[in-house]
């Protein structure tokens, strides 16, 4: 409770900047289409009719100039990893990241065998939000997008500067 809570009646709302700001940021999140395999499938499984991200004001952008939220879906090859970076890189700040998939966040199946995997994207650029699962359901997805809401409310700007 502040100070000057409740002294100016009823109809006087008082808060501060950052809290109007991350409120508006984490009901227009706009990820970018960024699908690396099977994973993709179910990220537009998540945007189609049937779960509907538009209600959440989730639209995805094809440019990563438009967007501020990456979504990593699937398998992270060597070769893939300076594309991600360089998309990363592209995007304005504040900028959030969510890896999608068992591939994503540790390498899957393939870490231990395979030469060309990269073992986690959190190795490339920093990951805000895991999603567990092989491939995720559509409903984790959404879950993951509720838990960067929740992480983007409370940032303040003065951190990211």
């Amino acid at each position: 409770m502040g100070v000057i809570e409740g002294r100016y009646g009823p109809n006087i709302v008082i808060t501060s900047l950052d809290k109007v700001f991350n409120w508006s940021r984490s009901r227009s999140m706009w990820p970018i289409t960024f699908g690396l395999a099977c994973c993709a499938i179910e990220m537009m499984a998540t945007s189609a009719s049937r779960f509907d991200l538009d209600r959440l004001g989730i639209f995805f952008r094809p440019t990563p100039r438009q967007s501020d939220v990456m979504l990593v879906s699937g398998t992270v090859t060597i070769k893939m990893a300076e594309r991600i970076k360089r998309l990363y890189e592209q995007m304005p700040e504040p900028k959030y990241v969510i890896s999608m998939g068992s591939c994503a966040n540790s390498g899957g199946p393939y870490w231990e065998y395979g030469y060309h995997v990269v073992k986690g994207v959190d190795l490339i650029i920093p990951v805000d939000v895991y999603v567990p699962g092989c491939p995720p359901r559509p409903e984790a997805l959404i879950d993951g997008f509720l838990q960067l809401r929740n992480k983007i409310e409370r940032d303040t700007l003065a951190k990211k500067a």
